[in-house]
C-alpha cells in the first residue's frame, strides 16, 4: 500500500475537482466541446510526459485496437455524458454518480465471469442499488432536465464499470509498455474519436468567444483530471488492481462538496448526501470490509498471501 496509496490520493483529489471545472465549462461550451477539448490537453500533456520519460508509444496494432474500444467506454462516452448531465446536476451530484463505479465494476465482472458471486456482494449490489433510488430521489419529481442529467452521469459509471474491466483484461495486465505509454495510447485514441464525432455532430471544436475562466478550467480539467489522471490511473491499476482502484470514486463526492458547495454555492437536497452514504455501505460491502456471516472474505483482486507464501 505504501508504494501506491500517494498516488491514488493525488488521483482522488484531481478526480474529484474535475466535476467542478467541468460545470465552469458547461456554463459557456457545448458537451462535445469540453470533452475533446480535455481530451486533446489531456493527450498532450501525456505526450510531453511520454518524451520526457524518452518512452516510446506502443506498436502492437492489437494494443491499439483495445485503446479504441477502451476509449470508447472510459473517455468518449463518459466524459461527454458528464459534461451533458452537469448542465442539469449540480458538480457535487454527478461526483454521487460516478462513486458508483465499483459497483458498476464488479457487476461486469460478475457477468463475465471474473469474480464469483457471494452473499456479500449481490447483497452489496442490492443495496447500491436501493442507494440510487435515494439520490434519484424516485419518490418526487424532478424539474427539468434534473432526470436526464442524474441517468447520464448514472450512465457515464456504467461506462466506467465496463472500461475498468476491459481494461484490466486487455490493457493494464501487460508489462511490456509502461503506464505512461499505455495512458497516452489511450487518449490519444479518445481524442481522434472525439473529434470525428464532434465534426459529425455539426459542433465546432474549438469556440473562441469563451471567457479566459473557462479556459483556465479546460487546462486543469485536460492537464491534470485528464492528463496526470489517466497516468495515476494506469500505475495504481497497474500496483493495486482493478477493483481495488475503483474504489478512489469513494472520496470523490468529498473532494466534489469541498468545491462545490463552497466555491460554486452549489446546495444539496437531504437525500443525495443519504443516498451516497448508502452507496459507500454497499460499496464497503461487496469489498468486504463489511462481511456476511462466518466465513472471512476474500479480496477481489486476489487472495490475500500468507507468511509461507510471501
Amino acid at each position: 500500500m505504501r508504494r501506491w496509496l500517494p498516488a491514488y490520493l493525488v488521483l482522488a483529489l484531481v478526480w474529484g475537482n474535475s466535476f467542478f471545472f467541468i460545470k465552469v465549462a458547461v456554463g459557456e461550451m457545448h458537451p462535445l466541446q469540453v470533452s475533446f477539448t480535455r481530451m486533446v490537453i489531456g493527450a498532450a500533456t501525456l505526450l510531453a510526459a511520454l518524451a520526457i520519460s524518452r518512452k516510446a508509444l506502443p506498436r502492437d496494432p492489437r494494443l491499439w485496437g483495445h485503446f479504441q474500444v477502451a476509449s470508447v467506454v472510459l473517455t468518449t462516452l463518459p466524459f461527454t455524458l458528464f459534461a451533458w448531465g452537469e448542465q442539469y446536476v449540480s458538480s457535487v451530484v454527478a461526483a454521487i454518480w460516478n462513486a458508483t463505479t465499483p459497483l458498476c465494476t464488479l457487476a461486469f465482472t460478475l457477468l463475465l465471469r471474473a469474480e464469483k458471486p457471494t452473499a456479500s456482494r449481490v447483497a452489496g449490489l442490492g443495496l447500491g442499488f436501493a442507494g440510487v433510488m435515494v439520490v434519484l430521489g424516485v419518490w418526487q419529481p424532478m424539474a427539468g432536465g434534473q432526470l436526464g442529467g442524474s441517468l447520464a452521469c448514472f450512465a457515464a459509471a456504467l461506462c466506467y464499470g465496463v472500461g475498468g474491466a476491459y481494461m484490466g483484461r486487455f490493457i493494464t495486465g501487460r508489462r511490456t509498455e509502461a503506464p505512461v505509454a499505455l495512458a497516452t495510447g489511450q487518449l490519444l485514441s479518445g481524442a481522434v474519436q472525439l473529434g470525428v464525432i464532434t465534426l459529425v455532430a455539426g459542433v465546432p471544436l474549438v469556440d473562441t468567444a469563451v471567457s479566459a475562466g473557462v479556459w483556465w478550467s479546460m487546462l486543469a480539467l485536460g492537464g491534470l483530471g485528464t492528463g496526470v489522471a489517466y497516468l495515476l490511473l494506469y500505475w495504481v491499476q497497474g500496483q493495486a488492481g482493478v477493483t481495488t482502484t475503483s474504489t478512489v470514486t469513494y472520496l470523490l463526492p468529498v473532494v466534489a462538496a469541498l468545491s462545490g458547495v463552497v466555491i460554486l454555492g452549489e446546495a444539496l437536497t437531504w437525500n443525495q448526501p443519504v443516498g451516497a452514504v448508502v452507496i459507500l455501505v454497499a460499496i464497503a460491502l461487496t469489498q468486504g470490509a463489511i462481511r456476511l456471516g462466518r466465513r472471512p472474505a476474500v479480496p477481489l483482486d486476489g487472495p490475500v498471501k500468507t507468511r509461507a507464501d510471501a
